[in-house]
């Protein structure tokens, strides 16, 4: 399994997005991401009600369960390892939730300026 280096877009070392839910390409609870992580799964959020519903309307619905696949769905609060490219459509939006930088991995500076990131800043 082949990663980028674990530092966030803040350049210290990538912390830990959510263990509970798991979270992560890897499922490592990590915000870490390699080659095959075509999404990018890079910026750690904390998921809103809007966010979600604004997820679910593009067809990625993010707070039903879905048992076979060991995911127990997501609410208002819970942290989660979102693709760039999504984080950069919701914020366009107006709808963009939360980050925690230092859980965020410095890919995702390939697709959302540090500038738009620091914007949603959350507390730690």
């Amino acid at each position: 399994m082949t990663i980028y280096p674990s530092e966030n877009v803040l350049g210290g070392q990538l912390e830990p997005c959510s263990m509970q839910p798991l979270t992560g390409f890897f499922r490592n609870g990590c915000c870490d991401t390699g080659p095959r992580d075509e999404g990018s799964h890079t910026v750690c959020v904390v998921m809103t009600a809007e966010f979600l519903a604004y997820s679910r309307y593009f067809g990625n619905d993010l707070s039903t369960p879905r048992p076979e696949f060991g995911f127990s769905g997501l609410g208002p609060g819970d942290r989660w390892c979102l693709c760039a490219r999504r984080f950069l459509q919701a914020h366009e939006e107006g709808v963009a939730p939360r980050v925690n930088l230092a859980a965020t991995h410095r890919r995702a500076l390939e697709v959302v300026p540090l500038e738009v990131l620091e914007l949603y800043a959350a507390a730690n």
